[in-house]
């Protein structure tokens, strides 16, 4: 089976960001021991599906028995459900799952906008600002407080009231991280700061990558021309030592 281009580069992506060799299973994902893996927290289970087939990475081989018994029983798509994993597993905390979405510059849709779009250095005060007023959980779901690109921003007289920008990910990825403060919202201020920082990507030839549990995350990402191809959750898996 020949992979889209795209499949195929954010395929690439989380093999790497797995620590260890391993493919995409799509009949029964893949399941690997790899305590480096970046799917997940440190001694956490990480599960990424892409178009259908899968790839699991364990902290233990213990884990991985569990994990394998469970890949071979349900198909790869269900693997990021979390009442499956409830439901096969002793787990004790989940994070996600968050969809996964790219996008290549020919599908992009720039977002057209009569309101100004300021450039300004990753480390602006501004941006901490945002962080502040946004709020502890919508700032930590950004991870706009992460990115090594400069800031596309929205002003609100010297006030930042939206912001968008990437982090460099490996595979030439960039990984887009947006963030609109409370009384903003429902205004296009996403979608605009979005577009910026996403052209920015393509201008520099990245593969932008869209990851996002909220379903209004989710809308912003398919207005700009994001296929959505899959999801990535991890679990922590109870040791029976609490």
């Amino acid at each position: 089976m020949t992979l889209d281009p795209l499949i195929a580069r954010a395929h690439a992506l989380w093999q790497d960001l797995a620590g260890s060799p391993v493919e995409f299973g799509r009949s029964a994902a893949s399941v690997i021991v790899s305590p480096r893996s970046k799917l997940c927290p440190p001694s956490w289970c990480g599960v990424v599906v892409l178009d259908g087939a899968g790839i699991i990475t364990v902290p233990t081989a213990e884990a991985a028995v569990q994990l394998r018994n469970v890949a071979a029983a349900v198909p790869p798509a269900a693997l990021v459900q979390t009442d499956v994993l409830r439901a096969e597993l002793p787990v004790a905390e989940v994070l996600g799952p968050a969809a996964l979405a790219y996008l290549c510059s020919p599908d992009f849709r720039p977002m057209p906008t009569n309101r100004t779009v300021t450039r300004v250095p990753a480390g602006h005060p501004g941006l901490l600002a945002l962080l502040t007023k946004a709020g502890q959980e919508d700032s930590d779901e950004s991870g706009l407080d992460e990115i090594s690109s400069p800031a596309f921003v929205v002003l609100d007289g010297v006030e930042v009231v939206a912001a968008a920008g990437y982090r460099a990910w490996p595979g030439r990825t960039a990984h887009l991280s947006v963030l609109t403060v409370p009384e903003h919202r429902s205004r296009g201020l996403a979608k605009t700061v979005a577009s910026a920082a996403v052209a920015h990507a393509l201008d520099a030839g990245l593969m932008p990558q869209w990851r996002a549990r909220p379903e209004s995350s989710r809308r912003v990402a398919h207005a700009l021309g994001f296929q959505e191809v899959g999801a990535q959750l991890s679990i922590r898996l109870d040791d029976g030592e609490g």
